[in-house]
């Protein structure tokens, strides 16, 4: 596709979310007490009432705005099953697109009016089973806000063009145009980094790992003040938006590495769905990539699980990675 056209389908998700977002906050108006009904249980998660919600706002806009002339298919959580494709009927064989979206990244943030959430999209070539995260060319990812929130920000990029990022006050419509700003520090020293551990499940092996790496790379217990600050902000949308933003300095998810090591049969993961907005902080400047090295490369399904590691700059990922590897091959036998 030409750039014109990439740009064009970035416009078209962020209108999409624009959607989805203001579909959540009118209902939320309404009907607050609704959303944190279960809706169902499926392979990938627990979806909620607001998840269906935000589903049946997915699903309506892409039946009345997107081009009939780029046939998509949509791959999305709680949407398990036979293949969905816009227009409805067609083949995925004659999709251009294949379109992968978390309706609600942090849906138990928002549920709690706790944190805020994140919508998440990104467009990738039709190339079927094979389709991967590493062959996604568009992304956009737009913020669900809390109750006590008049700002609620949306970033999206084409590959190779850079980010965009904007304000969207909920209450006026009006858009302010805003810069990302990943930390330029050098190491993590007295900032915010994080191994992800939300859950009780392999929490202990988790903390493990990360007191082993902060304690390789700085010492522990010798100094007067804490020495690196721990946020677990409970959605990877959050956490990326955190990387970019410039408020965390580095991020890891070793679940996946972590419960196969402990034979946990969990699906408290991350998902391809959940990362599909890493494009966002690779263009603007951060390192997204595989704890061992690499791309990320799974296929967008809602089922396989991705471990990833982000770093705010390539300094700190020069400075932190050789540790984590080290550390994960040895605690964690890969």
């Amino acid at each position: 596709m030409t750039l014109r056209e990439l740009e064009r389908c970035r416009r078209l998700l962020c209108k999409l979310q624009d959607h989805v977002r203001d579909t959540l906050l009118a209902s939320r108006a309404k009907q607050a007490r609704n959303f944190a009904k279960v809706a169902a249980i499926t392979a990938a998660d627990t979806i909620y009432h607001i998840d269906r919600l935000s589903e049946h706002a997915i699903l309506d806009w892409f039946a009345g705005h997107w081009p009939r002339s780029w046939p998509v298919e949509i791959v999305m959580e709680g949407l398990e099953g036979a293949a969905l494709t816009i227009p409805a009927g067609t083949p995925v064989s004659d999709t251009m697109f294949k379109c992968i979206l978390d309706p609600i990244d942090g849906t138990r943030n928002i549920m709690h009016d706790k944190r805020s959430a994140w919508i998440l999209t990104a467009l990738a070539p039709q190339r079927g089973p094979k389709t991967n995260l590493r062959d996604i060319v568009v992304a956009a990812m737009t913020e669900i806000p809390t109750t006590k929130q008049w700002r609620a920000d949306q970033l999206s990029a084409v590959r190779g063009q850079g980010v965009r990022v904007e304000a969207v006050d909920v209450f006026s419509g009006r858009r302010t145009a805003l810069k990302v700003a990943p930390s330029r520090a050098r190491d993590c020293r007295g900032g915010f980094a994080a191994i992800s551990r939300f859950f009780p499940e392999g929490k202990a092996l988790l903390a493990q790992i990360e007191e082993e790496l902060w304690t390789e790379l700085y010492g522990l217990g010798n100094q007067a003040g804490p020495l690196v600050f721990d946020d677990q902000y409970i959605c990877t949308g959050g956490q990326i938006y955190e990387l970019m933003m410039g408020h965390d300095r580095f991020l890891a998810d070793l679940r996946p590495q972590v419960f196969k090591k402990l034979r946990f049969k969990s699906a408290l993961v991350c998902h391809p769905y959940d990362i599909c907005a890493a494009l966002i902080a690779e263009e603007a400047g951060c390192v997204i990539e595989a704890p061992l090295g690499g791309p990320l490369t799974q296929a967008l399904d809602t089922t396989s699980a991705v471990a990833w590691a982000g770093y705010a700059n390539p300094v700190l990922a020069r400075h932190i990675r050789p540790v984590l590897r080290r550390l994960i091959r040895r605690m964690l036998g890969e």
